[in-house]
């Protein structure tokens, strides 16, 4: 199972996660093995923990009620990071999820490359905004400035221990190494604090796995078994510097085994201000008022819920399966 970066347009599944963490995988013994990128790796994490769905529900309230000050600086946005997912998985959760053989978990991060722990901001946004102008180009680029680095508790048998689309490392996932490893995969660079120098890991600067995944573009399976992404677009974009380039698609051969949930644009049209929560949310609308947003996409997600479990039970119809947009066939 997949989980994409997006911050809190991940509301919008709260009620899937809530309905596949509680009922569709409590049913089946079968090892699950999830991947995930910033907010995408902290709802994998949920599920690997002794309690799935009183996790969630943790990251769902603790994310949706955030508060900061009239104009926070990253020390600050990171520190509100830190309690939030200390919050989520309390004082075993780094455990469980490091020990669940059922539920094998893969966060991803981007390593800056060529960068020391402590470069100045100056150096760090000349990197990012070089790597931004190379990626429009090719996106094979990424390489030369950022190693993906994925912390994993699969050892060897990993199914993505030889991908080579970009530099990539394998880390153990260690109870040492899971915390911050989470918090620099959603390291929003310039809205959070980098991560530095992360247990078993290369030396250096942790930033923001959507970087280089945002919605993610490898193979993800290459047996007769499905991919579940539940995602809150019905269409992918690679990488974080993609969003901005209508030409940089992902490739089709790498979801043919992928079964993609997500909200119609009916639905979204429907939500709070005709649109997904997203991180302008916290810049647009004060705290009260964006609570109450937040809240309202929580529960609206329900119906999300309500309408997969139907689909299992019957069946979907033809009318509600449709090609997944947005990808390349070359």
């Amino acid at each position: 199972m997949v989980g994409a970066s997006g911050g809190p347009k991940w509301f919008v599944l709260y009620g899937l996660d809530r309905y596949l963490f509680g009922d569709f995988f409590a049913r089946s013994p079968q090892q699950l093995i999830t991947l995930g990128s910033s907010a995408g790796a902290w709802r994998m994490c949920c599920l690997a923990t002794a309690d799935p769905v009183a996790a969630i529900e943790r990251l769902a309230t603790l994310y949706s009620e955030e508060r900061y000050s009239a104009d926070p600086d990253p020390a600050e946005v990171s520190q509100q990071a830190v309690t939030m997912l200390q919050g989520v998985l309390g004082g075993t959760g780094a455990r469980e999820i490091v020990s669940n053989a059922r539920f094998r978990t893969h966060i991803v991060a981007a390593r800056c490359r060529g960068l020391p722990s402590d470069a100045s901001h100056f150096r760090q946004g000349a990197m990012l905004a070089g790597s931004a102008v190379l990626n429009a180009a090719s996106r094979r680029s990424l390489g030369w400035f950022y190693e993906r680095t994925i912390f994993h508790n699969m050892g060897d048998m990993t199914p993505w221990r030889n991908l080579d689309d970009l530099t990539t490392a394998q880390v153990e996932l260690t109870e040492n190494n899971l915390f911050k490893a989470m918090i620099a995969s959603g390291s929003i660079p310039f809205v959070l604090e980098g991560v530095a120098d992360i247990a078993g890991a290369a030396a250096g600067l942790y930033w923001d796995g959507g970087i280089v995944d945002y919605h993610f573009d490898w193979p993800f399976l290459d047996t007769d078994g499905l991919v579940l992404y539940p995602h809150f677009h019905d269409f992918v974009t690679p990488g974080w510097f993609d969003k901005h380039l209508p030409w940089r698609k992902a490739q089709a051969r790498n979801y043919g085994n992928v079964v993609m949930l997500a909200p119609t644009p009916e639905f979204v049209a429907s939500l709070p201000n005709g649109k997904l929560s997203d991180r302008s949310d916290f810049v647009h609308f004060d705290y009260e008022k964006r609570r109450d947003i937040f809240r309202e996409v929580l529960d609206r997600g329900h119906e999300l819920a309500v309408e997969l479990a139907e689909l299992v039970a019957s069946g979907p119809t033809t009318e509600q399966i449709k090609p997944i947009g947005n990808l390349s066939s070359r």
